[in-house]
């Protein structure tokens, strides 16, 4: 992934307070909310570059299930 910029951001305080209370309603961090913001006010506009990488994913990595049933414990074999 290509190196992320650096933006300072100036804000008035409420509409920054208003933003960090969407943020957590939504489980993002303010600066991911804001990222968000833009890139759905881009696309809408008809300007998000077709080359943007996808926003990361949310949440933790799901876990991978086991190939076969090698990892399973003694007695859960089906069938």
């Amino acid at each position: 992934m290509a190196e992320r910029k650096s933006v300072l951001l100036r804000l008035d305080p409420a509409v920054h307070d208003a933003l960090s209370r969407w943020a957590s309603d939504e489980l993002r961090s303010t600066n991911a909310q804001i990222e968000f913001l833009l890139r759905r006010a881009l696309a809408e506009a008809g300007r998000l570059p077709s080359g943007t990488a996808a926003p990361p994913k949310r949440g933790r990595p799901r876990k991978s299930e086991p190939a076969s049933g090698e990892d399973r414990p003694a007695g859960t074999d089906r069938g």
